[in-house]
């Protein structure tokens, strides 16, 4: 009974659910839109969530597979299940292809078919990086940012919310940030314990830090600045009167929502902080929920983002 728990804790560990969280992005059409808890779009994009976290745990499951001799050269990766020989290699491939086509038909049947063109897209797309683009200086870090898009995009389409084009730029930014900061914490890493990048990972030995860090701050000045234009297209116009009442004259078109963007600010702020000062990065999930000011400062985002968007309007 043990071993069968056991064997189940490794099978959970590969299937990576802390990497979820990217996938509640599929929320950020409906949600930005201020449709989310109208009609079934909360429950639509909850299904989209489902099979997102799916099809991608299935391209966990054969990322580990393709990468199992590399995996057991690096200092930390060398631990996860199928490198370690915890979960067999065949156990493996029968329950990635079970999620990918779990994850299909669940899109299919319960989501749409545009929702469906994306998750197809996505897996494709993963495959083409598991096989190729892993291998390709900066392709690699745009094919990863990509997959975040497509979440944004994927969650538009199920959910038949509209998108903004400032919303779009600015997961390409973020998603840029962790990107690239990804590949600065994983070259920090390996030469904590001497190992040398191509060992694990090609591209990580022509990636020079120079280049890494003018990404770095490209993306993120990227992220800062079209979210800062997206703040100034979904402000609720019409909204609280009784509070516009209240304000001079010069303020009575209140711009709600850039009272954000000093929370973004700081999150951006911290996140490379936490790249450069404490040579974390690696995995942007586990930042999140180990980083405390981060945690929180995320937090605070979305309730002041739910608070303007949803509760000034009903005012």
């Amino acid at each position: 009974m043990l071993k069968m728990i056991g064997k189940l804790y490794q099978i959970v560990r590969t299937a990576r659910p802390r990497q979820w969280l990217k996938n509640l992005s599929v929320f950020a059409a409906p949600f930005f839109s201020g449709a989310l808890f109208s009609d079934e779009n909360i429950w639509t994009a909850t299904k989209c969530f489902i099979a997102f976290s799916a099809i991608s745990s299935g391209a966990y499951f054969i990322n580990d597979i393709n990468d199992v001799e590399k995996d057991r050269k690096h200092p930390v990766k060398k631990n996860r299940p199928i490198a370690s020989g915890k979960v067999g290699i065949k156990t493996a491939w029968v329950i990635a292809v079970g999620l990918i086509l779990f994850a299909l038909v669940f899109a299919y049947t319960a989501v749409g078919t545009f929702f469906t063109l994306s998750v197809i897209a996505y897996i494709v797309m993963q495959f083409l990086y598991s096989l190729y683009f892993r291998n390709v200086i900066i392709l690699d870090s745009l094919v990863v940012a990509t997959g975040f898009v497509i979440r944004v995009f994927a969650g538009g389409f199920g959910t038949n919310t509209s998108l903004s084009s400032w919303l779009a730029l600015t997961t390409i930014g973020l998603s840029l940030l962790m990107a690239f900061g990804k590949r600065r914490s994983e070259k920090t890493l390996l030469r904590k314990f001497n190992e040398e990048d191509g060992d694990t990972r090609k591209t990580l030995r022509h990636y020079p830090d120079t280049l890494l860090d003018s990404m770095i701050s490209m993306s993120s000045s990227l992220c800062i600045m079209t979210y800062a234009l997206f703040t100034f297209q979904v402000s609720p116009q019409g909204a609280g009167n009784i509070l516009t009442e209240l304000l001079p004259s010069t303020l009575r078109s209140p711009k709600w929502m850039m009272l954000t963007i000093p929370v973004v600010i700081y999150g951006v702020a911290r996140y490379l902080y936490v790249i450069y000062e404490r040579e974390e990065g690696e995995s942007p999930a586990r930042v999140l929920l180990s980083d405390k000011p981060l945690f929180f400062t995320v937090i605070l985002w979305g309730l002041v983002v739910m608070g303007i968007i949803y509760a000034l309007p009903a005012a």
